[in-house]
């Protein structure tokens, strides 16, 4: 499974971005979906994650009531709508997809990841 991220950019504080992920591959609706982010500086951190299907789903605590993570199967994408957004924020966004549900939030226990795409909050 190849993943492409796609839909960062610049966006003031409250403001709204839609992030989407591309896959390539016929096994993409057997795979567990997640989202990280990295600022500088620290470490990769897990923000959301769907389930094969798109009513399960997990967050961190921090983007709760903010961000939704979504999938289209049929359009092999998975999406990343944050709303609210604060400077704190600001990362480089990152899709991954993974065959096992334990330890969703975990960066070790994915086995593709996309590119990342840039989200800048500005205060």
């Amino acid at each position: 499974v190849q993943l492409q991220a796609s839909g960062g950019g610049l966006v003031q504080a409250g403001g709204s971005l839609r992030l989407s992920c591309a896959a390539s591959g016929r096994t993409f609706s057997s795979y567990f979906m997640g989202w990280f982010r990295q600022a500088p500086g620290k470490e990769r951190e897990f923000v959301a994650a769907v389930a094969w299907s798109a009513g399960v789903t997990y967050y961190t605590d921090s983007v709760k009531g903010r961000f939704t993570t979504s999938r289209d199967n049929a359009k092999t994408t998975v999406y990343l709508q944050m709303n609210s957004l604060k400077p704190e924020d600001t990362a480089v966004y990152y899709c991954a997809g993974r065959s096992r549900w334990t330890y969703i939030d975990s960066v070790s226990g994915y086995e593709y990841w996309g590119q990342g795409t840039q989200v800048t909050v500005s205060s």
